[in-house]
């Protein structure tokens, strides 16, 4: 343990010179609360990017066959899926399991034709599911019961030029190969506010989709997680409740570019925290290294009276220890603020991304909300003690090779 002749010769150290050690801790504090800012920036930033991509219809997981990562075929199929669906809905980490299948297709209504991505769903657990389902403009969604109707984008009713109670003329290519047609009721129009989402949503029941292609079952079961931060475990422990030849695969696997988008956020964000941190290393080694030349004559009488190496290093690390403490709290007071505000008030993107709020399907919201919770404390104490810790090394070296004998007779050593 440190004496009490060391913490008493660390606290009139960091009290020779106040005003250097108030502006060491100022200097601490903003390079803290930068930090913090840019950490809350990052962690809202993934905790927006992956709502988005689950309330867009993409969900934090999905149950598909077990070579659809690889393929990314709609024709495949569960093996079984109405086990596996009730297996997921018992599991106590799903907040949703939507069964769902696709199919390509074409919509006719007179001479206009619109080329689609048909989604079957049942229609309660896709109300749930996703708030595509839940923006329809005009007329109502899905319901349980229903037969030949169908949802359908304001993009691809404005291209075919129809409303609700029209009557779309559908084309698919069934299970055998052979044409399939049906007729489509327009029951509702959704309109998200993106022209490119809007122009490829087609909704219908599970059950027509099943008749009209004669491919028996669902293609996919879509998943709601009620805590995503621990997607990989859950993935991993909701895998184990499926057959041989199907699998639960994460949100970054069935949109592998969005997760690729993400790393690169988070490794951006991390590089601006290791400059700010930089910054303050250098900032603080200088103010020490100075204050260590001030004090030369102290340390060689310190260590002329016997003090080891390693207890002068000691006190040095405890007057660092000293100012990240100091620098923590003030990077707390300086930070907490904006990072409430930005967890609380959010920034407006419309004026950097105009109206298009959409990318590769992912509906995002226009506020972008920072993330405040517990994790500021420990955060500000590992930066400011960290910063101040690593700049003391140096200086504590040029201290311990402070020869006493040329010190006490003012020439160099």
């Amino acid at each position: 343990m440190m004496s009490t002749l060391v913490l008493k010769l660390a606290l009139r150290g960091l009290g020779r010179n106040r005003r250097r050690t108030l502006l060491s801790v100022v200097g601490v504090g903003v390079g803290c609360a930068v930090a913090l800012l840019s950490v809350s920036m990052m962690r809202g930033a993934v905790e927006m990017r992956v709502r988005a991509i689950a309330e867009s219809g993409m969900g934090h997981a999905r149950a598909v066959p077990a070579d659809w990562p690889r393929t990314r075929e709609s024709a495949l199929r569960l093996a079984d899926w109405r086990a596996e669906l009730a297996a997921l809905r018992a599991a106590p980490e799903v907040a949703v399991a939507a069964p769902r299948a696709r199919s390509e297709g074409l919509l006719g209504f007179g001479t206009r034709v619109a080329g689609v991505e048909l989604l079957g769903v049942e229609p309660e657990a896709e109300w749930a599911l996703s708030r595509l389902a839940r923006a329809v403009n005009r007329g109502r969604y899905l319901a349980a019961g229903d037969s030949s109707a169908t949802v359908i984008g304001a993009g691809i009713a404005e291209r075919l030029d129809v409303g609700l109670g029209d009557d779309l003329f559908l084309t698919v290519v069934g299970a055998d190969g052979e044409m399939r047609y049906d007729m489509l009721r327009v029951v509702g129009i959704i309109e998200t506010g993106s022209k490119d989402i809007d122009a490829s949503i087609c909704h219908l029941p599970l059950a027509e989709l099943q008749r009209v292609t004669e491919r028996a079952g669902a293609g996919e079961i879509t998943l709601l997680l009620r805590d995503p931060r621990r997607l990989r475990r859950l993935v991993a422990r909701l895998d184990g409740l499926l057959p041989a030849g199907d699998a639960v695969i994460g949100w970054d696997v069935i949109m592998p570019s969005m997760g690729g988008d993400m790393n690169s956020d988070r490794a951006f964000m991390a590089s601006l925290v290791v400059i700010v941190i930089l910054v303050v290393v250098l900032g603080v080694t200088s103010a020490q290294l100075t204050a260590v030349l001030e004090r030369r004559r102290e340390f060689a009488v310190l260590l002329a009276l016997g003090m080891k190496g390693g207890r002068l290093a000691g006190l040095l690390l405890l007057e660092a220890a000293g100012l990240g403490l100091a620098g923590a709290s003030a990077g707390l007071v300086l930070g907490t603020p904006l990072v409430h505000r930005l967890a609380t008030t959010g920034f407006d993107l419309r004026a950097v991304m105009g109206e298009e709020f959409a990318m590769e399907g992912v509906l995002f919201d226009p506020v972008f909300y920072g993330d405040m919770g517990s994790w500021l404390l420990p955060y500000a104490l590992l930066v400011a003690l960290g910063s101040t810790l690593a700049a003391a090394l140096y200086p504590a070296w040029s201290a311990l090779r402070t020869d006493p004998a040329s010190a006490l007779s003012l020439r160099e050593g």
